[in-house]
């Protein structure tokens, strides 16, 4: 209840629930905190083991004299999606050693994230993701003194982090590559440097990967050897480069596959076709060239394919057309050349087809589409 009071409640705020307004601490459901709306106990000691106040409006400072601190039982905490008006992330985190969980992401956060979050070992979820000011457009949070090779060497129970804009300007510790429990890699616009860890891809329960927008941020894919259980491999707006390998059939669980605005080159390898889960391909702004390979008229499920602004040549393949739940077809700014297929017209879930940049003619009809 001191905690509830130390907020003011905005219900005024998109999106958000005022669970803590339930709370009383006299009347109807007073007598056991535990029956509260975000609040979790353990059955036999009455331990308070979870917190979850994930956009529940609350509003105002969190400081390290919070009462929040003394739920030392609490093994799962979400602030995520408040506004903590710029405070930093209370050093008193730290006491907080029962801690598996932990999302304090989108809520106005700022400052340098405290060194006492490498005390809990026990975390396998670290969310800070999103502490960013829309109006300012900057990072609030940093992660620079402590680095990030010093925050996370202690944690080497983590199965999911997400630092998603948070200002770090380091490379990626190498270390990272020995956390086989890692399901999740979220670095999104991080201001990432140096060569990207390549057995990073390697890890055998890794299902989502993301470094996305770190244009500083280099990298190569190596061979794949063993099957892989990534589903969304996310490195857009990055400096990686290099040729995509043949053994890419190995990523056989791919649903999204986003390797946009790089600097890869060399062909489109046919082994790509394999990957038939795949739904999302983005290729664009890269410097791919050949044609595009007949294998790919495989991925039935597409729903966006993006191959603009590279150097594929060749006429556009009729089977494009077999492709038929795409949203999206994005082909500009290549060298294609000839007739526009009239199957193209086959595709009836279009709500957007870009051929400019190209020397194509022909006339296509999309008569079911009025």
């Amino acid at each position: 209840m001191q905690f509830k009071d130390s907020f003011a409640i905005h219900q005024s705020a998109s999106l958000c629930d005022p669970k803590v307004l339930q709370w009383k601490s006299h009347g109807v459901n007073s007598s056991n905190c535990c029956s509260w709306d975000g609040v979790q106990c353990d059955g036999k000691t009455g331990h308070v083991i979870g917190l979850d106040l994930s956009s529940s409006c609350l509003s105002g400072s969190i400081n390290s004299n919070s009462t929040l601190f003394n739920l030392v039982h609490l093994q799962s905490l979400n602030l995520a999606g408040n506004n903590f008006n710029y405070s930093e992330i209370p050093v008193s985190v730290g006491q907080l050693m029962s801690l598996t969980y932990l999302n304090l992401s989108g809520s106005a956060f700022s400052g340098q994230i405290p060194l006492e979050i490498s005390n809990l070992f026990k975390l396998t979820h670290l969310d800070l993701s999103f502490n960013y000011d829309e109006i300012a457009r900057t990072k609030l949070l940093k992660l620079q003194s402590p680095n990030m090779s010093t925050l996370l060497q202690n944690l080497t129970s983590l199965e999911v982090l997400d630092l998603s804009e948070v200002e770090i300007s380091s490379m990626v510790p190498d270390f990272l590559a020995n956390f086989t429990s890692f399901i999740s890699i979220i670095l999104y616009d991080c201001g990432l440097q140096g060569e990207f860890p390549a057995a990073i891809f390697q890890l055998p329960n890794l299902r989502i990967l993301d470094v996305g927008s770190n244009v500083n941020l280099k990298g190569y894919f190596p061979k794949f050897h063993h099957k892989s259980p990534l589903k969304e491999l996310r490195l857009g707006g990055s400096g990686f480069s290099g040729s995509l390998p043949s053994s890419i059939q190995m990523l056989n669980s791919l649903h999204i596959f986003a390797i946009h605005d790089c600097n890869f080159s060399g062909p489109i390898p046919s082994s790509l076709g394999k990957l038939t889960n795949l739904t999302y391909v983005n290729l664009g702004e890269n410097n791919f060239s050949g044609r595009i390979p007949s294998s790919l008229q495989n991925l039935t499920k597409l729903t966006f394919l993006n191959i603009s602004s590279n150097q594929i040549s060749g006429p556009l393949p009729a089977w494009l057309g077999n492709l038929t739940k795409l949203n999206l077809l994005k082909l500009s700014c290549n060298q294609f050349h000839g007739l526009v297929p009239q199957s193209l017209s086959n595709l009836m879930n279009l709500e957007g087809l870009y051929l400019d940049g190209n020397n194509l003619g022909g006339t296509l009809k999309f008569d079911m589409f009025f």
